[in-house]
């Protein structure tokens, strides 16, 4: 996909931070107005009142006649980032996207600029942008999901990692250590659910499965390697498929490297369109960008969105 490598720096910024957040830090956010306030010509800050509110608010924000901002800064989890993708959808790239490590897993920030310090990164945009300089604007695929029209950023999964999330809700912890928690009860007691995943029109798999993450970035939790083979601009979308052959508590330590490529209950596709369905027809556990998808029922279709995000990155990938 075409870059926007040459670009100029941006002029007018937007940060968007999530003070409802258990992650969510006044101190990150002071000093990333600040940063943004020394090297541009505007930078407004907005605080979310309620979910969906950095949807409505960056929309709204890139529709104003005059002042509109040309960077939109996300600050926090994976949730906040999902949030603003939405509601740069549509936006034609006319502000790019900016992701600022605040919450627990980070996949958002990790896939684009990987174990690079957020000060370092963030100046790179600010003040050594454009042509020469060590950061670019990134056409970014991103993936629809065709039940609720909603874009998907990281990724999407179904089974085990989208039940963790159910039991994480019940949880008293915070943090990583949550949703470590969570997954470990779900996984003890999790049955793999009879499935079938198309690519393209063609089956690459159909019996029990464990999950079947989407997607999207290489990392999930910040942490786990599900898609290792991914590109996050080569216009197709990749699957990879955990079979009942490999037990679900299994699934963290083979993923922290990658070794679940290597397991013949493994599959591993790419394509344009990808539906990903229970066989028994009974509702299909899924998540995406971190978020239960209660809405859905025996099966779910992505298509892909080549290009559809303009997003800073490093002019030397992660």
């Amino acid at each position: 996909m075409a870059d926007s490598s040459d670009a100029a720096g941006p002029t007018r910024a937007l940060v968007i931070a999530n003070p409802a957040s258990g992650s969510h830090s006044p101190e990150l956010v002071r000093e990333v107005r600040e940063m943004c306030s020394a090297h541009l010509s505007r930078t407004e800050l907005h605080l979310t009142t309620a979910r969906g509110d950095a949807t409505a608010y960056v929309r709204r924000a890139l529709e104003r006649p005059e002042g509109a901002p040309d960077l939109v800064v996300a600050i926090g989890g994976d949730g906040t980032v999902r949030e603003v993708v939405q509601g740069l959808d549509g936006t034609a790239g006319r502000a790019a996207l900016m992701v600022v490590p605040g919450g627990t897993g980070n996949s958002g920030y990790k896939m684009l600029w990987g174990d690079r310090p957020w000060t370092e990164s963030l100046k790179a945009v600010l003040a050594d942008s454009g042509a020469g300089g060590s950061a670019r604007v990134r056409r970014l695929d991103l993936a629809r999901l065709a039940e609720t029209g909603n874009r998907v950023y990281l990724g999407a999964c179904s089974g085990v990692i989208a039940n963790a999330l159910i039991t994480a809700k019940d949880s008293p912890l915070h943090g990583r250590e949550r949703y470590a928690k969570a997954f470990t009860d779900t996984a003890a007691t999790y049955v793999p659910y009879p499935g079938r995943v198309v690519v393209d029109g063609r089956v690459v798999h159909e019996g029990p499965t464990v999950l079947a993450n989407v997607g999207g970035g290489r990392y999930r939790g910040g942490r786990f390697l599900v898609l290792p083979e991914s590109l996050l601009d080569d216009g197709l979308l990749d699957v990879c498929v955990i079979g009942g052959g490999v037990a679900a508590t299994e699934v963290p330590g083979l993923t922290l490297e990658a070794a679940h490529m290597g397991h013949p209950a493994t599959v591993y596709a790419r394509g344009r369109s990808i539906t990903v369905e229970r066989t028994d027809g009974e509702r299909l556990p899924l998540e995406h960008d971190g978020e239960y998808q209660h809405t859905i029922g025996a099966s779910a279709t992505f298509e892909v969105l080549a290009g559809a995000l303009a997003a800073w990155a490093p002019v030397d990938p992660a």
